[in-house]
């Protein structure tokens, strides 16, 4: 278990020094134990004491990753429970299965159908981030085969699933150097599976029925010098039963300092069906680590990916694109010039309607941190002078002829203003984006 504040307290120097920052080592200690401090911003603190306090110091849930380098795919390390205490860190992993009991040419076209899944959603490209081979057919030569095949054709992090050791060490090897994850399907591994996992330096998923039992094997595989770990409740469970067992990891971890359960944790949602998606969703939100889904159809993957990008944004910041001016089309020196903040929300929506107005357009995104029209407007970061500043920094000058500017007509207050700080002509645009396609065919001219 975690150190208390207190306890923590007792093996500082207790010199008061505030080189940490902190007024008094108690603040400190108190700072260490919450998990918002590092026992490495104390210079004074002794390396036996150090050594003592480390697990004080260590975050609460593990950071895990599958795969190495770029390749890696990170899960784990959360501090909160709820999205608006602060954010969610590393965003849940979408691992498609791929079972070893399809030919050769079903293999191939899934595994294409996996690499080919893609979505642009406000500048982010959205795509699968794990392969999952599931050992259905109980042979180690096919289950290496199929793991060796994706390895090959898809650079993304593989799990591989089967409660056989020496299918687990044949798929390894044929995957080698690559870092999989071994998910044990069955609740009794053995030592051989632990001195795999050990000699490879490989994560090692478990899974049991209970979370007692779970903890009893998380702890026989730290006992057994294991780190890496990723708990599961296993695919028979049922969306109730996995979400109590996401729910009650994630506050053993977070709330009880619990280690034998700070590790992030692997769900099924099995089946091509709207009940698979749902559930799927709702692991997502609810702290999974990694969901090994079935579906590849669109519709239900964009739905998850959204589910997804949704709860992982960081609700202290808001989502925004490089203040700078875009090109839309091929703009010429006529074209129009579009203003717009650089809330990515609004950006988008104006560039989506230009594009479908099929009229090449320049797109000013000036910098209100990431405010929306109003709101950045409201809170003075959307003025003339911004604005004009912004203008003057871009070079429209040298790229249009016309001395011509498009305002939201939300801030039409401002354009005044405007003109007689950037010297150019404003027109009033329409007060939302969608109003751009009959704007820019029927209203807009460059005189």
């Amino acid at each position: 278990m975690a150190l208390t504040g207190l306890e923590i307290y007792k093996k500082l120097p207790k010199q008061n020094c505030r080189e940490c920052g902190l007024p008094t080592c108690l603040a400190f200690a108190m700072k260490v134990a919450a998990g918002q401090a590092g026992l490495d911003t104390c210079p004074r603190l002794t390396e036996e004491a150090r050594s003592n306090l480390n697990e004080a110091s260590a975050p609460p849930q593990r950071l895990v990753t599958i795969g190495e380098g770029e390749a890696g795919f990170p899960m784990g390390q959360e501090t909160v429970l709820y999205r608006h205490e602060e954010r969610f860190h590393h965003p849940c992993g979408i691992a498609v299965r791929v079972e070893d009991t399809l030919d050769d040419a079903g293999l191939d076209a899934r595994l294409e159908a996996i690499g080919q899944m893609a979505f642009e959603r406000m500048g982010l490209r959205m795509v699968i981030d794990l392969v999952a081979i599931d050992n259905v057919s109980g042979e180690a030569a096919r289950f290496a085969a199929c793991a060796k095949k994706a390895a090959e054709k898809l650079n993304k992090p593989l799990v591989l699933i089967s409660g056989n050791v020496a299918a687990l060490q044949a798929a390894a090897a044929s995957v080698a150097p690559r870092r999989a994850l071994l998910q044990f399907t069955e609740a009794a591994p053995g030592e051989d599976l632990f001195k795999l996992a050990k000699e490879k330096n490989l994560p090692l998923g478990l899974q049991a029925d209970s979370l007692e039992a779970l903890t009893a094997l998380a702890e026989k595989a730290r006992a057994a010098g294991l780190q890496d770990l990723v708990l599961s409740p296993g695919a028979a469970a049922g969306p109730a039963a996995a979400l109590e067992f996401l729910t009650k990891t994630r506050r053993a971890a977070l709330q009880k300092k619990f280690r034998p359960l700070g590790y992030p944790v692997l769900t099924y949602a099995l089946g091509s069906g709207d009940e698979a998606l749902i559930a799927a969703c709702w692991y997502v939100l609810k702290y999974a680590g990694i969901v090994v889904v079935d579906t590849l159809e669109p519709v239900a993957v964009l739905a998850l990916m959204m589910t997804r990008f949704n709860i992982y944004t960081d609700p202290q910041k808001p989502v925004q694109v490089e203040a700078k001016l875009y090109a839309v089309g091929e703009p010429g020196e006529l074209s129009p010039v579009l203003i717009t903040t650089n809330f990515a929300l609004s950006f988008y929506s104006v560039e989506g309607e230009v594009e479908a107005a099929r009229v090449p357009s320049y797109i000013l995104a000036v910098d209100t941190e990431g405010t929306s029209v109003l709101t950045a407007w409201a809170a003075d970061k959307f003025n003339a002078e911004t604005i004009a500043a912004a203008v003057e920094k871009s070079g429209l000058a040298e790229k249009v002829k016309h001395r011509k500017l498009t305002l939201p007509g939300h801030v039409a207050v401002i354009s005044g203003g405007l003109e007689e700080a950037s010297g150019w002509k404003v027109d009033v645009g329409p007060k939302e984006a969608v109003g751009l396609t009959s704007y820019l065919k029927q209203r807009w001219k460059a005189e």
